[in-house]
C-alpha cells in the first residue's frame, strides 16, 4: 500500500540569501512524488469534487500551480508580498495601465523601452490616458509634472537604452499620496536591485530577459506589497487574459536558480568591456553605471549591488554604428537582452524604431550591448575586430 506524505520544506524568509531563495523560494517537493522539481502543470481545467469545491485551481487562466511557484518566487525575490506573472513583460505593462480611467495622468521617464512607448502612445493614449514624458534626473522637473489627475509615475532604472538612473527613494519620498510608483526592473534584475526596498509600489520585469536567462522563452511579471492593487491587478490578469502558460513559467523558474550567479558574471564581463571601450579611440562615449566617468555612478553604487550586464556606447555616426553591429562574429545581432549569449544591436531602427519620430527618439549612432558571460577575452577581441 502507498503511503501518501505532504512534503512541505520549511518556510522561507529574509534570514536567507539572495541566492538561497532564487533556488528554494516557492519551490516544494511535489506532494504526490517527492520530485524535487516544479512539476509543469499541462492541464487546461483542474476537476472539483462538487459544484464550486476544488483544490484552489478551477482553470489555467485563472490559476495554474506551475505559475503559482513563479509568482511566489518573484514575490520572494523583489521583497514583496505578492507575485504575478504575464505572457510578456508588455502584458504585464498593460494591466498596470488598465487600473486607470480616461483622463488620468501618468508620469513617465523620458528614456524607456521602445515597446513601453509604443503601448502607451498609440493604444492608451486613444482611450484618454494622458502622459507626461520627464527627466526624472530632475526631480523639481518631476515634482512640477503632478497634476490633481495624476495616477502613477512609470520608471525604468537603468533605462534603455541610455543607462540613466532614476532616485528611486528619492521619487518615492516625493510623489503626492494616492500617486503609484511602478518600476520597470529588468535591466537590473532582482539580484541587483529590489525598488520596493525603496518605496516603490509596483515592480515589472520583462521575465524574458536576466530572469529567464537563456533566450528560450518569453514572459513577464509583477512583484508589490499592496493587497488592494494586488487584488485589482489579479482581477486584470484573469479577466484580460494575458498569461503565461505552464512550460514558460517553469523556464522562468529554472532561469532564475541560477540568477545570482548569472548576474555576477554579466557585470564582471560588462565592467571589462566598458573599460576597453572607454579606451577605445572609435566611441565618442560608453553609457555604463559602473565607470566613475558616468554622471550618476555613486547613486549606482548605493541603490545596485552591481551594475549590471547592460552598456550602450555612441560611435561618431549611424554609418559606423551600423558598420559595428553588421562585424561582429561573438556578438549576435538580434533584439532582446540578458541570455547568456551577447547580443549587440541598433536601437535607432530595432528596438526603439517606434520612438524615432518622438521627442524620446534615441541617437542613431548608439549601439546597445548586453554582455553574456562568454570569455570576457574573446568578447572584447571580437568588438576590437568589429572597430576596427
Amino acid at each position: 500500500m502507498r503511503k501518501t506524505n505532504t512534503l512541505k520544506r520549511p518556510t522561507l524568509d529574509e534570514q536567507f540569501h539572495f541566492d538561497t531563495l532564487a533556488i528554494h523560494a516557492g519551490q516544494d517537493p511535489d506532494p504526490s512524488t517527492g520530485a524535487i522539481m516544479t512539476p509543469v502543470y499541462m492541464t487546461s481545467t483542474f476537476v472539483q469534487s462538487a459544484p464550486a469545491e476544488h483544490k484552489g485551481y478551477e482553470y489555467s487562466r485563472s490559476g495554474n500551480p506551475t505559475r503559482t511557484a513563479l509568482e511566489t518566487l518573484i514575490a520572494s525575490l523583489e521583497g514583496g508580498r505578492y507575485g504575478l506573472a504575464f505572457a510578456s513583460g508588455l502584458a504585464a505593462i498593460d494591466s498596470v495601465l488598465r487600473m486607470f480611467n480616461p483622463g488620468d495622468h501618468i508620469i513617465v521617464g523620458n528614456d524607456v523601452y521602445g515597446g513601453t512607448y509604443r503601448l502607451f502612445m498609440r493604444v492608451f493614449a486613444r482611450y484618454g490616458l494622458q502622459f507626461s514624458w520627464v527627466d526624472l534626473t530632475n526631480l523639481e522637473a518631476v515634482q512640477a509634472a503632478f497634476t490633481p489627475q495624476t495616477k502613477l509615475l512609470w520608471l525604468e532604472t537603468p533605462t534603455n537604452p541610455l543607462m540613466t538612473l532614476a532616485d528611486i527613494q528619492a521619487l518615492c519620498e516625493g510623489v503626492p499620496p494616492g500617486v503609484l510608483v511602478a518600476v520597470d526592473n529588468t535591466f537590473a534584475s532582482p539580484a541587483l536591485q529590489q525598488p520596493l526596498r525603496f518605496g516603490a509600489h509596483i515592480v515589472m520585469h520583462s521575465s524574458t530577459k536576466y530572469l529567464g536567462g537563456h533566450s528560450d522563452v518569453v514572459g513577464g511579471v509583477l512583484a508589490l506589497n499592496d493587497e488592494q492593487v494586488y487584488n485589482e491587478l489579479k482581477f486584470l490578469q484573469n479577466a484580460v487574459g494575458g498569461v503565461p502558460g505552464p512550460m514558460d513559467c517553469f523556464l522562468v523558474i529554472r532561469g532564475i536558480k541560477t540568477l545570482g550567479i548569472r548576474m555576477e558574471r554579466h557585470s564582471q564581463n560588462a565592467l571589462k568591456i566598458a573599460r576597453f571601450l572607454e579606451d577605445h579611440q572609435a566611441v565618442k562615449q560608453v553609457l555604463y553605471p559602473g565607470l566613475e566617468s558616468h554622471p550618476q555612478h555613486d547613486l549606482a553604487r548605493r541603490q545596485m549591488h552591481d551594475y549590471g550586464g547592460m552598456i550602450s556606447i555612441i560611435l561618431q555616426d549611424d554609418e559606423a554604428a551600423r558598420r559595428m553591429v553588421s562585424r561582429t562574429k561573438l556578438f549576435a545581432l538580434a533584439e532582446s537582452l540578458g541570455g547568456v549569449e551577447s547580443l549587440i544591436e541598433h536601437p535607432y531602427s530595432m528596438t526603439h524604431a517606434s520612438t524615432a519620430a518622438s521627442p524620446i527618439a534615441v541617437d542613431k549612432a548608439l549601439v546597445r550591448l548586453s554582455v553574456g558571460i562568454e570569455n570576457v577575452d574573446d568578447l572584447i577581441a571580437d568588438l576590437r575586430q568589429a572597430l576596427a
